[in-house]
């Protein structure tokens, strides 16, 4: 699933594409909204929040979600798309630019208004003007008992991180992502490194993971071979979100089981 330094990237193109353009027109291919027409309309901004993207006129916020498989790309009228045309799920375009949304996750049209409803319950984002890191490790403490590795993919606690950088913050802090929360040596400088991540993925070409997706590959800072396990949490909660089991990479020398 593309994370939230991904989103931000696709928001800027998005953004110098649409922003303070006007709408020649629409199309929704979504059944829902399948009658909503935005021809005549100016794009008014466009922007994310942790992996939400919205894109903003003076009546609608167009929310999508790339979930999985979804992604934006942005051609010039009459250009060949370079993606299944029954893929995509919202055309929206001027009078240079076609941009699609191919197999979005979500597609939905709010009001400007109500907006805020689709991510009141999301901690802050990490890559947001508005970054709070004093109320991420707050969030994160709730639960002192869940791995930190589960806990950094809930969105509720600090919106932005997915999979791959789960995987390479608990690296770089030396930490197993089997850590309960509470044991975690140093919290607060693993929500840090969390956030100086994301911000230099989108100021810097993209970086190479150091463990993520290596397999039996030797450590870059002791040789061990990286080992990955499923990690997530089943168990039901009433409070929580469930987290299907996913791969997570680590050195087991570099960051040992807690108690070892």
């Amino acid at each position: 699933m593309p994370e939230g330094d991904t989103v931000y990237l696709t928001a800027a193109r998005l953004r110098a594409a649409l922003a303070g353009k006007t709408l020649t027109g629409s199309d929704f291919r979504v059944p829902r909204y399948a009658t909503v027409d935005l021809r005549d309309q100016v794009v008014e901004s466009v922007g994310s929040y942790g992996k939400h993207l919205f894109i903003r006129t003076p009546t609608v916020s167009i929310h999508t979600h790339l979930k999985m498989e979804g992604t934006w790309r942005v051609f010039h009228c009459g250009q060949r798309w370079t993606k299944p045309r029954v893929t995509a799920r919202l055309v929206l375009r001027t009078d240079e630019v076609e941009a699609v949304g191919f197999s979005l996750g979500k597609v939905e049209v709010l009001r400007v208004a109500d907006e805020h409803t689709v991510i009141d319950h999301l901690g802050p984002d990490l890559l947001g003007p508005d970054w709070d890191v004093a109320e991420a490790v707050r969030r994160l403490e709730r639960y002192p008992d869940q791995p930190i590795g589960i806990a950094l993919l809930d969105q509720r606690n600090l919106a932005g991180i997915g999979n791959i950088y789960r995987s390479e913050v608990c690296f770089l802090r030396r930490v197993h992502p089997t850590t309960p929360v509470a044991q975690v040596p140093d919290l607060l400088a693993l929500v840090n490194e969390a956030h100086r991540i994301l911000t230099e993925s989108v100021r810097k070409p993209p970086r190479r993971e150091l463990v993520y997706g290596k397999t039996r590959r030797p450590c870059q800072r002791c040789g061990t071979p990286i080992a990955s396990q499923l990690l997530g949490d089943s168990a039901p909660a009433s409070d929580r979100i469930a987290y299907r089991e996913r791969g997570i990479y680590f050195c087991p020398r570099c960051q040992p089981l807690p108690g070892t």
